[in-house]
This record gives structure tokens, sequence and C-alpha cells, in this order.
């Protein structure tokens, strides 16, 4: 599953031309934990199956991923100091839930969990759903991770 993970994160970061050297915090938690922490910074009083919490800003979604040439110029208090790695936030998996889920849709774990893995990267990245044009950007490239790392539908 580990191995699933990192290959998830690399293709999310090769779709959108980012560098290879960037630190991602995964935390698996059960329901109870994931509603604490939703209920804290979203002050939603439910669990979710992922939390994604960014470290750098985006103005805008749609064009998250436009960046052709990523510079690290300005970022700099983003630079873990002792590795060099660009960190892009926390992502926080409900291991309940993705049980769950993977038997309400009727697949693997893994394609749940990588689900999961793929959609918090694109948070992570400036993407977000709440229009649908967003949507259909963010789960296109979503799609495509998946795809590549044989997970498809």
């Amino acid at each position: 599953m580990k191995q699933l993970i990192q290959e998830i994160i690399v293709q999310a970061l090769k779709v959108e031309k980012y560098p290879l050297d960037v630190e991602v915090s995964i935390t698996f938690v059960d329901n109870n934990e994931i509603q604490a922490i939703n209920k804290e910074f979203r002050n939603i009083d439910r669990p979710t199956d992922v939390l994604s919490f960014p470290l750098l800003e985006f103005e805008d979604s749609t064009t998250a991923g436009e960046n052709d040439s990523f510079s690290l110029e300005g970022l700099e208090e983003y630079i873990n100091p002792e590795t060099g790695d660009l960190m892009l936030g926390d992502i926080i998996i409900s291991i309940d839930k993705a049980i769950e889920q993977s038997k309400e849709y009727n697949h693997s774990l893994e394609r749940e969990i990588g689900f999961l893995v793929s959609h918090s990267m694109f948070h992570l990245m400036g993407y977000d759903h709440m229009e649908e044009d967003e949507e259909k950007i963010m789960f296109e490239k979503q799609e495509k991770v998946l795809q590549t790392v044989g997970l498809s539908r």
C-alpha cells in the first residue's frame, strides 16, 4: 500500500509538472478521529473520508496546473530545511470510511485509498471542485493518475 501511495503521489506531481522533491504527510485515522478534526477545522460534526490541508495558497483552482515552469521562488517558507523538499501539506484519511466506501462502490480498498490520495493531492496543488468546471478539471486529472497506476474504473 505504501508503494502504491508513493506512486500515486509521483504521478499526480508529474501531471502537474511539479518537481519530484516534495513532502506530503499522510495519516490514517478512524471515523471518530476524522470527525473530531472535521468539526475542529470545518465546523462539520460528522466523519468524512478524507481531509486535505494544503500549505500553499492558490488564487484560482481552474488555473492551478497552468504553470509549466514551476518555480520555488517565493516559497522558501514551505521548504523543509532538513531535506530541501517542498512541503505541500497534509492528507488525513479515515480507514473506516475507505473500507466502507470500497464495499459501497464495489471496488478494492486499494482503489478507494488510491482515489482518496489522488483527490487530496490535487487539493494540495490548488484544485477544488466547488464549481462544475473546477470539478471536471480536477476529476479528469485524478482519473488520469489512477489509470497510470492501474486503478481506473
